[in-house]
């Protein structure tokens, strides 16, 4: 390992990444050889897979096999689901999402990314960068996820040449530039490797030494955490108020707590805040976590307010810092991916879950349709599954809303139709 990675000894944060790429490209014994490397396979695992390959005339363990389960209902059109791997170094815990790379199964691939901070991209190094590549480069960035490690696999079937190697690093930065995926607060590394002879995965082998940069587990451990990369306004969406009538404790009688999950940026004790929409202001009382008093409290802990004034707040409500503090909205634009097998229909209404809070909603206009194999911008009328429009709603009540590249959880919304109860669509605020 390199100093920089021994340098990261510190970071034992969760990282959720996604891997994504066209078939044969490798996605699954990279994601074998990462279980594999890092010791996360049990032995009886490792026995059947070793015992597997050899049935198959083999010689070294076949690791995509780690996967194959998946991979068989894919190819029977029995289910098609994001499927979540497992894995922890003695330094960091990691969460991997399998996504599947066909356009027909877009919807699967933005629910994946929703959560990612980091995608691994693959390319077959025989191939260069495909349609594919350019439109889950194009998911991953309308996601907003900050960090893209572009991984040039199967560099043993090209000789570990450097030239094809620089040759699809320069294609791939110039598609890049042309769609924007290159931004403040947004990168992209690139790592020749070759997922089935280990070389830089996790160990960095012999076979490149004019590569100098990181081995993908050391990329994997240096990634900052979520909502690390800046400084995030302080968002509180209200999902219950605990008022224990019942209570036998006396000093519990006037116990008003408002509990809840940090969606992003901090709080401490005495911080003046503002509940939206009403626009009522206090100042933090108390926070607890049980029967602990905390004197801050941070992104995705879930606590309970106390505020020192009575005022009416209920399930639905923000609580911000006041001088974060913004004019609730009844209008929204958005990207929205349509995940129903029921086309979208502008005649109807639908319901906006965002956060805790709920409004029925009714379709403005719809802009434009992106081709995702084009990129394109087409004019449109309706949705069909896996379609990705900007679009504007107008909203029953008001809405806090964040810009979706500024907060993802407070840019983010569910569409939900009355009449089912189904998630139609899933929404990311322009």
């Amino acid at each position: 390992m390199t100093t920089q990675h021994n340098d990261l000894k510190h970071n034992d944060s969760l990282l959720r990444f996604m891997t994504c790429g066209s078939v044969d490209d490798g996605k699954s014994t990279l994601i074998g050889r990462l279980l594999f490397d890092t010791k996360t396979i049990l032995t009886d695992t490792l026995t059947q897979i070793t015992n597997t390959s050899k049935k198959r005339g083999m010689e070294a363990i076949d690791l995509s096999l780690l996967t194959d389960g998946l991979q068989a209902e894919r190819e029977q059109g029995i289910t098609i689901d994001v499927a979540y791997r497992y894995f922890s170094t003695g330094t960091r815990k990691y969460i991997i999402a399998d996504a599947p790379g066909h356009e027909q199964y877009t919807r699967n691939m933005v629910t994946a990314a929703s959560t990612a901070n980091l995608a691994i991209i693959l390319i077959d190094a025989r191939k260069g960068v495909l349609t594919q590549t350019r439109r889950h480069s194009y998911l991953a960035h309308l996601v907003g996820i900050p960090h893209i490690v572009v991984a040039v696999n199967k560099m043993d079937l090209v000789n570990f040449d450097k030239a094809i190697y620089d040759r699809i690093c320069a294609d791939y930065l110039a598609f890049a530039t042309e769609i924007g995926l290159q931004r403040a607060g947004h990168d992209i590394s690139f790592i020749p490797m070759s997922a089935l002879t280990g070389d830089m995965i996790v160990d960095r082998g012999d076979s490149m030494p004019w590569y100098t940069g990181n081995t993908m587990l050391e990329t994997l451990e240096a990634a900052p955490p979520a909502h690390s990369e800046h400084s995030e306004p302080f968002r509180f969406p209200v999902q219950f108020v605990c008022r224990p009538h019942a209570s036998d404790n006396p000093e519990l009688h006037d116990f008003r707590g408002f509990m809840g999950r940090i969606e992003s940026g901090e709080i401490s004790v005495g911080d003046a805040v503002t509940v939206l929409p009403n626009g009522y202001q206090s100042r933090v009382k108390a926070i607890q976590v049980g029967e602990e008093h905390l004197h801050s409290a941070t992104t995705e802990q879930s606590v309970t307010l106390l505020l020192e004034d009575e005022i009416d707040t209920s399930r639905g409500d923000m609580i911000v810092k006041s001088v974060e503090a913004k004019e609730p909205v009844k209008h929204i634009e958005a990207f929205v991916c349509w995940l129903s097998e029921t086309p979208m229909s502008t005649a109807r209404t639908y319901v906006v879950r965002h956060t805790t809070r709920e409004s029925k909603a009714k379709v403005g206009t719809i802009s434009y349709k992106i081709d995702v194999n084009t990129l394109e911008e087409q004019p449109s009328q309706g949705l069909q599954m896996n379609d990705i429009a900007r679009i504007t709603f107008k909203l029953a009540q008001p809405l806090m809303i964040d810009s979706y590249s500024v907060n993802r959880a407070t840019g983010a919304f569910i569409l939900i139709d009355e009449s089912t109860n189904n998630t139609v669509g899933a929404g990311m605020i322009v």
